[in-house]
């Protein structure tokens, strides 16, 4: 199988990275100058779970891409999906599978869009990873889990070619018959998480420490799934246990990737995370939503990043 992992950051280097370790047809497509890098020192990853040193990976540029692919892992943050689609429709064939790792679910529809429905697979990735001033892959943590499925539960025959493909690589591969409610899962943590620490500014222990902090987090997550459960596909009491557990832990230095994007100047990925699950909800001129609030929060960040010169 033919994969082609569109970026080689944080995430397309660590997955297409433990692909290529283990013996798979891996190209990464890049820019030109992580492509001159890559050439020259390679794509390292360090990890606990594994250091790998892979020498001279194989790379193609957008404008370089004539045949189709079995397999395209896209891994882009939301905002670079646009320019990500133009660069890999030479790789799209007629029987080419689509595995987007975005958080959220407004791809999907973008990605039918493009190309029509029947390419995109469901999919998520669990990881905490980043790249360091050497290009190096640097993973933090020991999760390191991909999760892939036919958006119809199906067990199509690709799905059990993909499946094989990405198995015993280096990393947890999960296929699923439900991941499209794996991804409102995720998507529905993700949204409260990303809201109240963008828009506490705060880590999730300072947050419920804070007078009125724990039921703001609260009253977030179930605005987060009252979304999903109007799309039909409200989490498990279980799930939202688990969320409940984790948004509410006291002393808990956690945040989300989005409030350290904010805090550092960078782009955030306001519209994808939060503005589609508050235009799912219909409340966007709710003064009461307290998704609008964090959206509006957001929003006047972005305006303010966009006025300046080196942003």
């Amino acid at each position: 199988m033919r994969i082609l992992i569109v970026g080689a950051g944080a995430i397309g280097g660590y997955f297409g990275g433990r692909l290529l370790q283990h013996g798979r047809d891996v190209t990464f497509l890049v820019r030109e100058r992580r492509a001159e890098a890559l050439a020259r020192n390679g794509l390292a990853i360090r990890s606990a779970c594994g250091d790998a040193d892979l020498p001279a990976p194989p790379t193609v540029l957008a404008r370089d891409l004539r045949e189709p692919f079995d397999l395209v892992l896209l891994s882009c943050k939301a905002y670079g999906l646009e320019a990500a689609m133009d660069d890999i429709a030479p790789a799209i064939g007629p029987g080419t599978a689509i595995l987007p790792l975005l958080n959220g679910m407004r791809q999907l529809d973008l990605l039918d869009a493009r190309f029509g429905a029947g390419h995109a697979l469901g999919g998520q990735c669990v990881i905490a990873a980043t790249l360091d001033g050497h290009g190096t892959v640097k993973h933090l943590n020991q999760s390191h889990s991909l999760t892939f499925g036919e958006r119809d539960g199906s067990l199509s025959p690709r799905m059990q070619a993909i499946t094989q493909a990405l198995a015993d690589a280096g990393f947890e591969a999960r296929p699923s018959t439900t991941i499209l409610q794996d991804m409102w899962d995720k998507w529905v943590f993700l949204a409260s998480l990303a809201g109240i620490t963008c828009l506490m500014r705060a880590s999730v222990g300072d947050i419920v420490a804070a007078p009125g902090g724990k039921a703001a987090t609260l009253a977030l997550l179930e605005e987060c799934r009252a979304v999903a459960e109007r799309a039909g596909h409200a989490p498990g009491e279980a799930t939202l246990q688990r969320a409940r557990d984790v948004l509410t832990e006291p002393g808990s230095p956690l945040t989300a990737s989005m409030l350290r994007d904010l805090q550092a100047g960078a782009a955030i990925e306001a519209d994808h995370v939060i503005g589609d699950m508050l235009a799912r909800s219909g409340r966007q001129h709710d003064a009461s939503s307290l998704l609008a609030v964090v959206y509006a929060h957001l929003k006047v960040y972005e305006a303010g990043r966009a006025r300046t010169p080196s942003a």
